[in-house]
């Protein structure tokens, strides 16, 4: 349910509507925009009186929400989420771009790829730490270790840093992360996503490989439920009967997901094609799709790669890719101008 306030309500009016509502055992969530206060009810709503919500002097309207997904949801939230990570911003027009390897494999090649996106214009470092892989015989990432050299590529650029975590146990391990991701195959851990609400740390969420819209924001909703309200929607291309391709990218996931939803949504190129070739062309559609960040694979030798370095950029293409967002930015801001 969504109580939309006149303008301006008295201070005394709002408090006593505030009460009434947490009296019936229902949480209110205000937003307040330049010229609408907007009061989002989350809970047991089939309670309470509409009419007499209505008779009330500072309410203006009173909506009831169909969608399963509450805080996840524009209805109770208007403006544009953006999420802010150091000196990155995600979310409210902006391009943020997320960019490193795979994998972390050595100090060397996690530092050298670090140095290398900043250089190019990223804002954050990925590199997984803990590799989720469909063989047991892959290689599954240095763990602990990981982390530790991705802290170490932090220390020495600066650039704040994303990285997946698989299982619940792991939690302690990324006190020191800066955005936590988590993959496809997670997206509907709920005893994880609950523990992930408790922290206070911005989520990287990525739609699973079968997974709806509507899934999606409501395994953003646990997550939100749990007080964390700082999450990035990821779209990373669907399973389709495609086999040409890695997955199928829904483009169409940024226009749909912004109209359901406030939150920021990025697009993930790499895993989307699973070809390097492709990652280009699809981060430029993201872009003109109106996208609000890239998480794109980038590594210092691809061929050599321990993990995905099929779908891997060279720092020099990566580098030509960054010049062409900035123009094709540049050209979606003129055209939204009109």
């Amino acid at each position: 349910m969504v109580i939309i306030l006149k303008e301006n309500p008295e201070t005394s009016q709002l408090e006593n509507l505030i009460s009434w509502i947490k009296a019936q055992g229902v949480t209110p969530h205000i937003t307040q925009g330049m010229h609408q206060t907007i009061m989002g009810l989350v809970g047991d709503t089939a309670r309470i009186d509409i009419e007499l919500l209505q008779q009330m002097e500072i309410v203006e309207a009173v909506r009831r929400v169909q969608e399963p997904f509450k805080n996840a949801n524009r209805k109770f939230h208007p403006l544009d989420t953006v999420v802010k990570v150091k000196d990155a911003v995600i979310g409210g027009g902006g391009m943020a771009v997320i960019a490193g390897p795979c994998s972390v494999e050595s100090e060397e090649q996690i530092i050298t790829v670090a140095r290398s996106v900043k250089t190019s214009g990223a804002k954050l470092l990925r590199g997984g730490a803990f590799k989720p892989r469909t063989s047991p015989y892959a290689f599954q990432g240095l763990r602990e270790e990981g982390i530790r050299l991705l802290l170490e590529a932090k220390k020495d650029t600066g650039l704040p840093i994303v990285t997946e975590i698989m299982d619940l146990s792991q939690l302690d391990l990324f006190a020191d992360v800066d955005v936590i991701q988590v993959g496809a195959r997670n997206m509907q851990n709920f005893e994880l996503l609950k523990q992930l609400g408790h922290t206070n740390k911005p989520i990287l969420l990525k739609r699973g490989l079968a997974n709806t819209y509507q899934e999606l924001l409501m395994s953003a909703e646990y997550i939100m439920a749990f007080g964390n309200e700082n999450v990035i929607l990821c779209e990373r291309g669907i399973r389709t009967f495609e086999t040409y391709t890695r997955n199928t990218l829904d483009i169409s996931a940024v226009p749909a997901l912004k109209i359901l939803s406030h939150l920021p949504v990025i697009i993930d190129p790499s895993h989307a094609a699973g070809m390097a070739k492709f990652v280009a062309p699809l981060s430029l559609a993201a872009v003109a799709a109106g996208a609000d960040g890239l998480i794109i694979e980038v590594h210092n030798n691809p061929a050599c790669a321990k993990c995905d370095g099929m779908q891997s950029l060279t720092m020099p293409d990566f580098d030509k890719l960054m010049k062409k967002i900035n123009i094709m930015k540049e050209a979606q801001t003129a055209c939204n101008a009109f």
